[in-house]
């Protein structure tokens, strides 16, 4: 039973960074694709070449620095908290 929990939950990690990563690579490609021309003529095909592009570098980081984050958010957690 156990075995099977794990494994979900690992799941539902990986797929939580694969939406972390699309929504991030989304939006920083929107941010750096209207701050220097703005809403040009074919903006949105330019954004959309962009963020297909940077979506799989950021789930790749993901992978690596979203089980740092969480290890350094549970050693400050744990080394901070104190008797409730």
């Amino acid at each position: 039973m156990q075995e099977t929990d794990r494994k979900r939950e690992k799941h539902t990690i990986i797929l939580a960074q694969v939406f972390i990563s699309c929504l991030m690579a989304l939006l920083m490609t929107f941010l750096f694709s209207i701050l220097p021309f703005g809403f040009g003529p074919g903006w949105f095909g330019i954004w959309m070449q962009h963020w297909l592009s940077a979506w799989p570098v950021a789930f790749i980081l993901s992978l690596g620095v979203g089980p740092l984050a969480f290890g350094l958010a549970f050693r400050v957690m744990h080394r901070f908290a104190g008797p409730v």
